[in-house]
């Protein structure tokens, strides 16, 4: 995941629905629950669990057997007591009462809910990163202290990489350029946090970590799914008897599901964005920007995906008259500055979707050397009469911005390049004018063009024409 950039923009779900969501989750109804049958009878002990003795009744009304009843009833009551659903009275005479976050859950609204939720995924983030108990005991030292180096743990290690795959799966989730509806092969989310980007075939060492790293990350998924951050499907059995055997995290696998397969669920993103932001990372929602500026906007969505910029922009202008909406757009997408073609595709794509009541904001930027052509475009896109022919240097200017525009936004892509080929087809001595146009970056344009075309001799006049810019603009 980086480190600084900031993350593709997510949807989140209304607040009602999460929250209704996160009160049906298994742990923190169960939570809930104990908190509302703790009374003056209610006795825990000195580390503030509920006394051995009451742990049958809690599970009993928990609806919980079987061998795991109690401890599943004493983590239901240790994350009540976290989250400040209960709180302890007397730690002496080990009294506890009702807390006051329990009022939130019954009688608050949505986003106090999901603020409960939120100190519920902390805690049980928090034990995910733990090893199995059993290994802890066995780690006591004579002074009955952990003895982090006879586990092979490290505890900050083991966050951090929770941290790092949880970020990763986000990532995965909220990205437009991968399937963000489907779930995620353990053995590729375990390999996202492993194997070197610039590694091959990863090898025999490299699998065996991977392997190892799913292990553990079942586990911890197991421990996170009751909360609702994912929906989980465990890795089979069969392949953790094989796992001594060869190494289990073979990525090629044609079942694949075998090794685990986990989505995070729409309250999980929000958990987990809620998480980043909390980080200091830039995790922006789409709906955010409703309230902003057309300057906020345009500078915001140069960096989103289509869709995203898109759904943005909706909710944006679903707040504002056209007309105003339009001339606010145009003002803020003026500019000479290297983000400037960006702003006036993302505004060219905005005034797409306004309808014809933005007319008259158009005809009064024709004149405008930055925005006279995407003027035009839009007025000639829905019929409209009068529109003037623009000048040649009111077109090469135009093509340059564009190119500049998808340069930035999306790379060297392939949308890009068949631009780039289509231009130098149509426009016969295309680079003899195009060096002379007066855009900031005309030169880098070329420059790009003479990597993207696959006619050598093509190419070669737009090195050439490059620099002609280069020259121009030094002097």
């Amino acid at each position: 995941m980086p480190d600084s950039a900031p993350l593709p923009p997510v949807r989140l779900h209304h607040e009602a629905e999460l929250a209704r969501a996160a009160l049906s989750t298994p742990l923190l109804s169960r939570a809930a629950r104990l908190a509302r049958w703790a009374g003056p009878d209610t006795r825990v002990d000195a580390g503030g669990g509920l006394a051995e003795e009451q742990l049958p009744a809690a599970a009993e009304l928990l609806g919980l057997s079987g061998d795991d009843a109690a401890a599943y009833a004493s983590e239901a009551w240790r994350v009540a007591l976290d989250a400040g659903l209960v709180e302890i009275v007397d730690e002496e005479a080990g009294t506890v009462r009702a807390g006051e976050e329990l009022n939130q859950l019954t009688g608050g609204s949505p986003a106090e809910v999901l603020a409960v939720w939120l100190s519920v995924l902390e805690t049980v983030v928090a034990d995910a990163s733990v090893p199995d108990l059993d290994d802890l005991v066995d780690g006591l030292d004579e002074g009955a202290e952990i003895d982090f180096s006879s586990l092979d743990w490290d505890p900050e290690a083991e966050a951090a990489f929770l941290d790092g795959v949880l970020g990763n799966l986000y990532l995965l989730t909220v990205s437009e350029d991968v399937p963000g509806d489907g779930p995620v092969p353990l053995p590729a989310l375990a390999a996202s946090m492993i194997v070197p980007d610039d590694m091959g075939e990863p090898t025999n060492d490299v699998l065996e970590q991977v392997s190892d790293a799913m292990m553990r990350l079942d586990d911890q998924f197991r421990t996170l799914e009751p909360v609702g951050l994912v929906e989980y499907q465990p890795v089979d059995e069969a392949v953790m008897a094989d796992a001594d055997e060869e190494p289990a995290a073979s990525l090629d696998d044609t079942d694949v599901s075998r090794y685990g397969m986990v989505r995070l669920t729409p309250l999980g993103v929000y958990g987990l964005r809620a998480r980043l932001l909390e980080a200091g990372f830039e995790a922006p929602a789409v709906g955010e920007l409703a309230d902003k500026g057309a300057d906020a906007l345009l500078d915001a969505t140069a960096r989103f995906g289509q869709a995203a910029a898109r759904a943005e922009t909706e909710q944006w202008l679903d707040r504002r008259e056209p007309l105003a909406a339009a001339r606010e757009l145009l003002a803020a997408a003026r500019g000479v500055d290297a983000g400037a073609p960006v702003r006036r595709l993302r505004c060219q794509q905005a005034l797409s979707l306004v309808g014809a009541e933005a007319e008259p904001a158009l005809r009064e930027v024709l004149d405008d050397p930055e925005l006279g052509g995407l003027a035009r475009v839009w007025l000639s896109e829905r019929g409209a009469a009068g529109v003037p022919a623009p000048s040649e240097e009111l077109v090469f200017w135009l093509t340059i911005d564009t190119v500049a525009a998808q340069l930035a936004a999306e790379g060297n892509s392939e949308e890009l390049q068949a631009l780039v080929e289509g231009l130098a087809a149509q426009h016969s001595g295309f680079f003899a004018t195009a060096w002379r146009v007066e855009h900031p970056a005309t030169a880098d344009v070329l420059e790009a063009m003479g990597r993207l075309h696959p006619d050598k001799r093509v190419a070669k006049e737009a090195r050439k024409a490059a620099f002609k810019a280069r020259s121009q603009q030094a002097g």
